[in-house]
């Protein structure tokens, strides 16, 4: 079978491509090379088994002929960031999975099977639970809340504060441009992908962790900003109190869930939550990574946030489990083996000043009011 994946020179997609290479499929290549991500154009870890085609998703021609004499598709390419480029989000990613369908429909293409990047941004806050209300599904939380420090979730008839619950994958409430754009992908397949009898797969990826995660961008997360100060000197900064919960999960369990769904007809127009099985706290997370550096700064919270941020997102894997899929790297064997990866790259100091200086100017990352709240105080952990 011969495989098209989009975003295939990035992060998850050439993990996914190594994967589908060592198992015999024949693999095709789409990848505009996004500067943002890849300044230095293609990178090394691209297979030469690779055919490697450059153009971008939302160019007809150039998706057109990524097409040809392709059975399946991982549509993987997507534009990611915490600015407010609100139209791109949905222009590269929503669009882009339209005019794949459009291709295939128009041209009668011989198309099996499509795989689709979604995201647990689908979910926005995901799913609470309030102690006089039973099970809430709330809003993203109001700027006015997170400028008062006061961070957890309440609920929004009573006012309490809940306990997060494990988010499962009937739960979509997407709070950010790019969670709409994602959830825009999932209606896309379900819709499309029936009507025209072309089986569709989502994968709703949580905190995905690894080598080959771009530490160009801002958008590569939690281990490219704490591995980046830690390197050069400085305490990881915390935004929030650190109390977030998070599921991190490793690339290469997320590639083996990719190819299975490939592989298994009754993972057909169904979406899995794809995550690590277990929560950890980004204070947690900072210490795993001193310690993976060897380092003896403590980190530093500052009363900060960052919009667009979830409070708690941990998701239910149960649903892919049953298909037989199961995290296999620990969280701490994963930010390891980060560390000594970003440790061979050549990555200078510029790379993190000007990610947070340009999320501070966009009014994307600010400062809470000292003494509003708690988690308003600058703290050391």
């Amino acid at each position: 079978m011969k495989v098209l994946v989009t975003g295939g020179a990035g992060f998850i997609g050439s993990h996914t491509v190594d994967l589908l290479l060592q198992r015999g499929y024949a693999v095709r290549v789409l990848d505009n090379l996004q500067p943002q991500v890849h300044p230095r154009g293609k990178p090394a870890w691209v297979s030469p088994e690779v055919e490697f085609l450059t153009g971008s998703v939302t160019d007809r021609e150039a998706l057109s002929r990524a097409l040809e004499g392709i059975e399946a598709v991982y549509h993987l390419a997507a534009y990611q960031d915490y600015l407010p480029d609100f139209s791109t989000f949905l222009h590269t990613n929503a669009e882009s999975a339209a005019l794949l369908f459009e291709l295939i429909v128009a041209r009668r293409l011989p198309v099996r099977k499509l795989v689709f990047a979604s995201s647990q941004s689908v979910c926005g806050e995901g799913r609470y639970r309030c102690l006089q209300d039973g099970v809430v599904y709330p809003d993203p939380r109001p700027l006015a809340q997170l400028e008062r420090g006061d961070w957890e979730i309440q609920c929004p008839r009573c006012r309490r504060y809940m306990d997060p619950l494990r988010i499962d994958e009937a739960t979509a409430n997407p709070g950010t441009a790019y969670g709409i754009s994602k959830y825009a992908i999932e209606l896309l397949a379900a819709r499309l992908g029936r009507r025209y009898r072309i089986p569709a797969v989502c994968m709703r990826y949580t905190y995905v962790q690894g080598p080959r995660n771009s530490f160009y961008n801002a958008y590569s997360g939690i281990a490219r900003r704490f591995a980046l100060q830690i390197m050069h000197q400085l305490p990881p900064v915390i935004y929030e109190d650190g109390r977030q919960q998070r599921d991190y999960v490793h690339v290469q369990d997320v590639a083996r869930a990719n190819v299975l769904v490939l592989e298994r007809e009754e993972a057909d127009f169904e979406v899995y939550n794809v995550g690590g099985g277990h929560a950890v706290t980004v204070l947690e997370y900072a210490q795993i990574m001193l310690k993976a550096f060897g380092s003896d700064l403590h980190p530093l919270i500052p009363g900060e946030f960052r919009l667009g941020d979830t409070r708690h997102t941990v998701s239910d894997i149960s649903k892919l489990q049953r298909l037989g899929w199961a995290p296999t790297v620990p969280v701490e064997t994963t930010v390891a083996e980060y560390a000594q990866w970003i440790r061979e790259q050549r990555v200078s100091r510029e790379y993190l000043d000007a990610a947070e200086r340009v999320m501070r100017e966009q009014g994307v990352v600010r400062a809470a009011r000292i003494g509003d709240g708690p988690g308003s105080r600058r703290i050391m952990a």
